[in-house]
């Protein structure tokens, strides 16, 4: 049984986890494969957006029992090169060029979580539960805090990483992590038509857009703006923008 299942819809496509039996727990091989399909995805033109899911009712649990009995077992050196790989997934979805929304049901807890916040979007129904449970084990819920620090108030970040406790979807739209909040019924139908969304905007200034965001990320004030400027003379030469300035002039 494959780990990772992928499935394509107009020009959306779908990375389903696949290992329900086990809440679709992280492993060496389902991260490989993400890392693997998120490169093709990256190479392929045709896509507009990205969305990941689990299979069965929960989205990830984080890493399982395997792995992490090899955590326990490991050396300094190789529990570095193994959360190196983790981290590398994070990083590796924000290079992606369109658009990544993780489609929460069920249970996103620990690397499961962080796999969501490392997504440019995230949706759910109302079953999502959100947390970081790690610090009940002795674990530190680590290269996530590089994301949500950037997402959450310190303080909120604090109470997130340190208390271990869970949320439900409603609390993190509250907060502006979670961006819609879909109907259980008719939730794989409205992820799709949200994700489509992008199949009608220019693709050129939808990857300008999101390489830009994320590259500023750190940079002051000044060179935040001389990069968003050179972001924007490079649109103005696209063939989208001179399009749809053509077309707007049209209707005036």
């Amino acid at each position: 049984m494959s780990e990772l299942l992928i499935k394509d819809d107009g020009a959306v496509r779908t990375l389903t986890l696949n290992r329900p039996e086990k809440r679709n727990a992280l492993n060496d091989a389902l991260v490989d494969a993400l890392k693997t399909a998120l490169r093709e995805a990256h190479a392929d033109d045709t896509l507009r957006a990205i969305v990941i899911r689990g299979a069965g009712n929960d989205f990830c649990s984080g890493a399982d029992l395997e792995s992490l009995r090899k955590i326990s077992e490991s050396s300094y050196e190789e529990n570095l090169e193994d959360a190196r790989s983790l981290g590398d997934l994070f990083q590796m979805i924000r290079r992606v060029r369109v658009p990544v929304i993780a489609a929460i049901r069920g249970r996103a807890l620990a690397g499961g979580f962080g796999l969501a916040l490392a997504c440019d979007l995230i949706v759910s129904d109302s079953s999502g539960v959100f947390g970081f449970p790690e610090v009940k084990i002795g674990f530190v819920p680590a290269m996530v805090a590089a994301i949500i620090r950037r997402n959450m108030s310190e303080k909120d970040v604090f109470a997130t990483l340190t208390l271990g406790y869970e949320m439900m979807a409603v609390e993190l739209s509250g907060i502006g992590l979670v961006h819609g909040i879909f109907n259980d019924e008719s939730f794989e139908e409205d992820v799709t038509a949200f994700a489509a969304q992008y199949e009608k905007l220019s693709h050129s200034a939808v990857v300008a857009t999101k390489k830009l965001l994320y590259e500023i990320d750190g940079m002051s004030f000044e060179d935040a703006i001389e990069a968003g400027a050179k972001a924007n003379a490079q649109a103005r030469m696209s063939e989208d923008c001179k399009k749809g300035i053509a077309k707007f002039l049209d209707k005036k």
